[in-house]
């Protein structure tokens, strides 16, 4: 019968305990990647929502200062179409959002700029206070997401963990980097606070 010193048990049991320690290692890895990944979509999730909800309270604003625009269904056609837009577009697509739905509530701005009786209007006053509230949401959200992915993207980055990203085909995740200037959120506080 064949019999094992610690020497053979050593040289045999060596290579097992290092092939099992590659393989833990690989699984916390590729499970923190994901983690990280999942935690990205979810953010970048909410801030779809929240963007969504801005653009919900902007028809609502339209509609409120309807009679003094305009070009109103203009502007209710590019809210629609920006909404519609939305859908599966990643974070480079909500600059777009953001930067157009920014514009638009600059404009019903400038109009309730211009007439006194529209900042005294309690309805106009409220929505533009929701605005406020979901803009500052939205900039927690995209602090978040981009802390999340600048982890994720750290992992990609270094050895040995861009090994396993590697192996699974997982590449670099964008960062929500809003145009400078749409990334402001509007000035509200001449209506909000009147």
């Amino acid at each position: 019968m064949f019999e094992m010193d610690f020497t053979d048990m050593l040289l045999l049991g060596l290579p097992l305990l290092v092939l099992a320690v590659i393989i833990a290692y690989f699984v916390v890895v590729f499970n923190r990647l994901y983690r990280y990944r999942n935690a990205a979509d979810a953010t970048l999730n909410q801030i779809g929502v929240a963007l969504k909800k801005r653009l919900d309270m902007i028809e609502q604003l339209l509609g409120a200062v309807r009679g003094y625009v305009s070009h109103e269904r203009e502007l209710f056609v590019a809210i629609s179409s920006l909404r519609a837009s939305m859908a599966g577009v990643g974070a480079r697509g909500f600059d777009d959002v953001n930067r157009e739905s920014s514009r638009i509530t600059g404009d019903i701005l400038a109009i309730a700029e211009a007439y006194p009786e529209l900042r005294a209007n309690e309805t106009v006053t409220k929505l533009m206070d929701a605005i406020v509230s979901v803009e500052e949401e939205i900039a927690r959200q995209r602090y978040t997401y981009n802390n999340v992915v600048q982890e994720f993207n750290t992992m990609v980055d270094t050895i040995p963990s861009n090994f396993v990203a590697r192996t699974q085909g997982m590449g670099k995740l964008d960062y929500l980097e809003f145009e400078e200037g749409s990334g402001r959120r509007p000035d509200v506080s001449g209506i909000a606070g009147s």
